[in-house]
């Protein structure tokens, strides 16, 4: 849950209408410092389209690959050859947040959301990075390079792609709610 809550945080900060965003691409740092000063660094890739549309492809330590859509996460671990398929259930709106980000001094906007304070840097106009504590009061840092914003993306890279041998496990209220879900029954 930490992580779903951590990437769906992150992925809500790249919309940021700081700059109008329609896409955003970037390779990314994203370090988590525990309260012992104990520091986890995962290294990847990210593309983001509106309006609720992300992958997060980690690289390293591990490879994973997190698809964000408007109405769920999937999360690819090849290394364990599983799929966890989980429903967004918040009514939280993305854009909203960002839209009332604050500029507390040049360059450096602060948004909040579910008493966590967000924290934006900008480089260039370009978001650089993005802190916050999250829920177990890990400082997360996310550092952002080769930065690319409002390019056209095609949306059918969103839809997570993974091998049928692969365990899918389906964090789900049911099986026949997800049908009804995506074909809108």
């Amino acid at each position: 849950m930490k992580i779903f809550t951590l990437l769906l945080t992150l992925y809500t900060i790249c919309f940021a209408s700081l700059h109008n965003l329609t896409s955003f691409e970037a390779d990314f740092v994203q370090s988590i410092k525990d309260d012992k000063n104990k520091t986890l660094v995962y290294k990847g890739h990210i593309i983001a389209s509106k309006p609720q549309f992300a992958i997060w492809s980690y690289k390293e330590p591990i490879e994973k690959d997190v698809y964000i859509n408007n109405w769920s996460v999937t999360i690819i671990e090849p290394e364990i050859e599983q799929v966890i398929i989980k429903k967004i259930e918040s009514n939280f709106d993305f854009f909203k947040l960002i839209e009332n980000a604050k500029e507390i001094e040049k360059n450096i906007y602060i948004a909040q959301y579910k008493g966590s304070i967000f924290k934006i840097k900008l480089v260039n106009n370009l978001i650089d990075s993005i802190q916050y504590l999250d829920e177990f009061e890990n400082n997360v840092k996310i550092l952002f390079t080769k930065q690319v914003e409002n390019q056209i993306i095609d949306n059918n890279i969103f839809q997570a792609k993974y091998p049928l041998d692969y365990d899918v496990i389906m964090d789900w209220y049911s099986k026949s709610n997800i049908i009804k879900s995506i074909f809108k029954l």
